[in-house]
């Protein structure tokens, strides 16, 4: 590299997060074994409690993110996976930001739209940003 080479970007630079280690931005393995956890424990409530209705599943994955996001700063699948999601910035994510978070993931298409820094449509409107714990 030429010094007139400017340093290589990394995800979540722009947004003052470091580029490896806890605070780092989580890599796409550890989010995506962390939702099949959660969606795993989200159906086998729905089946065990609503005969696996579609609106139960959906409705109780949105009570558990709302839940376990402001209170263990990720769901149970996040925490497993040793991620957090926090409010871009720092600060606590309050109840607002991970229950419109997770109405746009069960949406899908805002959780497929990413940004230079790996954080989702769904991340992005509710200014939080997922992790390494």
């Amino acid at each position: 590299m030429s010094p007139d080479t400017p340093a290589q970007e990394y995800p979540g630079k722009s947004i003052g997060l470091p580029p490896a280690g806890p605070g780092s931005i989580a890599p796409l393995s550890r989010r995506v074994g962390a939702f099949v956890t959660d969606w795993a424990a989200v159906v086998l409530l729905s089946m065990a409690f609503f005969d696996y209705e579609w609106w139960s599943t959906l409705l109780i994955f949105i009570v558990i993110q709302t839940i376990f996001l402001p209170t263990a700063g990720g769901s149970p699948g996040h925490r497993l996976w040793r991620l957090r999601v926090i409010r871009r910035g720092g600060g606590w994510v309050g109840v607002w930001r991970p229950f419109m978070r997770s109405v746009l993931i069960v949406l899908v298409i805002p959780a497929a739209i990413w940004d230079e820094n790996q954080r989702g449509l769904h991340d992005l409107l509710a200014d939080t940003v997922i992790v390494r714990g």
